[in-house]
């Protein structure tokens, strides 16, 4: 086993280098070389600078989200929040369909920092929902304004049809959850415990206290409204991010088209091929932006550059971040117990 590891290790570092070179080396050369060199030499750094200040902002908007669906009494301060994000990013843009390792992160950080195993997978499970609801919201919209100006591709309806089904069940689900909390629980965990291994009444107890929280926040309009709010900002600053690269490296994107790449690339990676859907994600953006009117090497260099920062640079923030926030509970986790033990001799001093 403990030779085994270290050559996966090996083997991982070896691929996301490949990947790295392809990325940075390859994919610009689809535009042609004397075009990409040209638009490198057209760089704005200003607009480098303000997209990756951007893309900081969407991650800062997606700790606040998962900050906000922790219960208060619970609920950690930003700053470990956002190095839990940071930390779990980086895990999931190394392992492919890195789910359960990425949960496992999140699980360790915010547990350590005292938040309840039932609240984190409540907040982890609502967070991963909700914001593939509100991603699918912003593409049908962008869809809705573009197909009359640009015409209706094919790909539109399979995506289309992909976000409806989501939103639907979504729907389905937290209205079935607020109208019969104890039926709806119920339901699930008889369904469940055909699976082998499942204890219908461990689920039992899991739902139901998904339940009860997500009747909580229904209930908490201010909540629920920042909530939505901070899954939006997350997605649209990250979409900021990608147009300020473009136009760092060229004319102005048009933002319709943008949001609709972005969509489609954003729901196109959630197919678990590769970590944090490298090449699926370039894949579709590069070939749809040319589409809206983005000139291909434009798009081929502007695209690199977005996923160097939305992509590679949480990789190495992420492992700063797992590091900072360990040792920032660990910190508090040892003053926790010095206050408990200093209760406990003012205690028994009292009684003598």
């Amino acid at each position: 086993m403990g030779g085994r590891t270290p050559r996966r290790v090996r083997r991982v570092i070896k691929l996301l280098a490949f990947a790295f070179v392809v990325h940075v080396f390859v994919l610009p050369q689809i535009g042609g070389a004397r075009k990409a060199l040209s638009v490198l030499g057209s760089v704005n750094p200003f607009l480098v600078v303000l997209a990756v200040v951007l893309e900081m902002l969407a991650f800062l908007a997606y700790a606040r989200l998962t900050q906000l669906l922790i219960p208060a009494e619970h609920r950690p301060p930003l700053r470990l929040a956002f190095g839990a994000v940071m930390a779990s990013t980086g895990v999931n843009h190394v392992v492919p369909g890195g789910a359960a390792t990425t949960a496992a992160v999140n699980y360790r950080l915010l547990g350590h920092a005292g938040v309840p195993a039932g609240e984190i997978s409540f907040a982890l499970g609502t967070q991963a929902i909700g914001s593939a609801v509100v991603l699918n919201v912003i593409l049908w919209l962008a869809l809705v304004i573009s197909i009359p100006r640009t015409g209706f591709q094919p790909i539109y309806a399979t995506v289309a049809a992909i976000g409806a089904v989501l939103i639907a069940l979504f729907s389905a689900a937290v209205i079935a959850a607020l109208k019969g909390r104890e039926d709806f629980a119920a339901w699930v965990a008889r369904l469940l415990s055909h699976l082998p291994g499942v204890s219908e009444r461990q689920v039992l107890d899991v739902m139901v206290n998904l339940v009860n929280q997500v009747s909580t926040l229904a209930r908490d309009r201010d909540r629920l409204r920042l909530v939505v709010g901070m899954a939006g900002a997350n997605w649209l600053l990250d979409a900021a991010a990608l147009w300020v690269m473009l136009t760092a490296f060229g004319p102005h994107p048009r933002v319709v088209g943008l949001l609709v790449a972005y969509g489609l690339a954003n729901v196109m990676a959630v197919i678990p091929i590769s970590p944090g859907g490298l090449g699926v994600i370039e894949a579709v953006l590069i070939p749809t932006l040319v589409g809206f009117g983005t000139p291909r090497a434009q798009a081929a260099v502007g695209v690199v550059a977005y996923r160097l920062v939305n992509f590679w640079l949480p990789i190495p923030l992420g492992a700063l971040s797992y590091v900072a926030v360990e040792r920032a509970t660990s910190a508090e986790r040892r003053r926790g117990f010095g206050r408990e033990l200093e209760e406990q001799i003012d205690k028994v001093a009292g009684e003598d």
